[in-house]
C-alpha cells in the first residue's frame, strides 16, 4: 500500500514538474516573440495609413486604449452614432512636423457584419484620404467598397466639420458621396463609420 501511494505520489510529482518546466518555457518563447509580432503588426498598421496619409512618414499614437474609449463614448454618444467604435488614433507626422490624424473606425452595421475604415483628416479639418481596412462584405457589391478606388476617391476634399451622407443614384455634391450600387447598406456602414472618425476628432483632436 505505501509503494502503491509512493508511485503515486512519484507520478503526481513528475506531472507537475513536467506542466511547471512548459510553463516556463512557453512563457521565455512568449517574450522572445512578442516584441518582433507587436512591430510586424505596427508595420502592417502604418502601411495602411500610409495610403490614407500619403505625406506621412511616421505615425505616434496620442491616446491609450482606455482614453479612446472613453473619449470615443461622448463624443459618439453626443453625435448619436451608437453603432460604431473608435480603433486607434495616430497623429501623422513627417519626421519634424505634425500633419494631422489618421483615425480607425468600426461600424457594426455592414451587411456582412463589421466594417473597418482608416480615414485621413489633415490640419485644416479636410478628409485627404480614405480606406477599408477588413469588411465581410459581398463580392461584387458591398466588397466595392475596398476594391474600387473610385469610391475610397470620393471621400477625398470633403470636410471633416460636417457629416458625410451618401445618394442614391449620382449627383453627389458637397459632403456627399454616391452610393455603391446594389450595395446601401455598406455604403451606409462606411459612412457612419465615417463619421464617427470624424466626430471623434471634431470633439477631441481639433484645434490641437
Amino acid at each position: 500500500m505505501s509503494s502503491k501511494k509512493s508511485s503515486t505520489l512519484k507520478n503526481v510529482l513528475s506531472i507537475f514538474i513536467i506542466t511547471l518546466v512548459s510553463v516556463l518555457l512557453l512563457a521565455v518563447v512568449y517574450q522572445i516573440t512578442k516584441e518582433p509580432i507587436d512591430q510586424a503588426e505596427i508595420n502592417a498598421r502604418n502601411e495602411v495609413y500610409r495610403q490614407v496619409f500619403t505625406e506621412a512618414k511616421d505615425f505616434k499614437e496620442v491616446m491609450t486604449e482606455d482614453e479612446i474609449a472613453s473619449n470615443s463614448k461622448k463624443a459618439l454618444d453626443a453625435a448619436g452614432i451608437t453603432t460604431c467604435e473608435i480603433n486607434h488614433v495616430m497623429k501623422a507626422t513627417d519626421g519634424a512636423n505634425d500633419l494631422g490624424y489618421v483615425i480607425a473606425s468600426t461600424s457594426k452595421s455592414g451587411y456582412g457584419g463589421e466594417i473597418q475604415i482608416a480615414l485621413g483628416i489633415d490640419e485644416n479639418g479636410n478628409i485627404i484620404g480614405f480606406n477599408v481596412i477588413k469588411h465581410s462584405e459581398t463580392a461584387g457589391l458591398g466588397a466595392k467598397a475596398k476594391e474600387d478606388p473610385a469610391f475610397a476617391k470620393q471621400f477625398e476634399g470633403k470636410t471633416a466639420n460636417e457629416p458625410v451622407e451618401f445618394v442614391k443614384g449620382g449627383g453627389a455634391k458637397g459632403n456627399q458621396i454616391d452610393a455603391l450600387s446594389g450595395a446601401t447598406i455598406t455604403t451606409n456602414a462606411v459612412t457612419e463609420a465615417t463619421n464617427a472618425a470624424t466626430a471623434f476628432y471634431n470633439a477631441c483632436l481639433k484645434g490641437e
